[in-house]
């Protein structure tokens, strides 16, 4: 007959324990779920605002490119094409604050409502 050998190995056990933790349904608390609206407010906007930022920026450095590089029968169109990007990061903000504010308004009572179960 063979013999049998076990090897216990702790850290082992905590990593089988982690892993399975991630895969356990869990229920949600009343605090997890204000921290996830709370964020969930400026979340959508700040996505935005950073896509028409960034793209508008590449906007930019284009107008600046047909303008320093190119020059010459491009350099009017280059200048049109800077101020497009220009005016696309100067609404950046504006769009982010304007999206928040909408995000407020809808949440917002959801928001309150736990709270007031909470501060009970």
């Amino acid at each position: 007959m063979g013999e049998f050998e076990y090897t216990y190995s702790a850290p082992e056990q905590e990593e089988i324990k982690r892993i399975r933790e991630k895969y356990i349904p869990k229920e949600e608390n009343k605090m997890d779920q204000l921290r996830r609206l709370d964020a969930q407010v400026t979340q959508k906007g700040t996505v935005v605002a950073l896509v028409v930022g960034i793209l508008s920026a590449l906007v930019l450095g284009t107008g600046m490119s047909c303008c320093m590089v190119w020059g010459g029968s491009w350099f009017i169109p280059g200048i049109l094409i800077g101020i497009v990007g220009i005016a696309g990061v100067a609404a950046a903000y504006p769009l982010y604050a304007r999206i928040t504010e909408k995000e407020k308004a809808r949440l917002g009572p959801e928001i309150l409502k736990l709270t007031e179960e909470l501060m009970k």
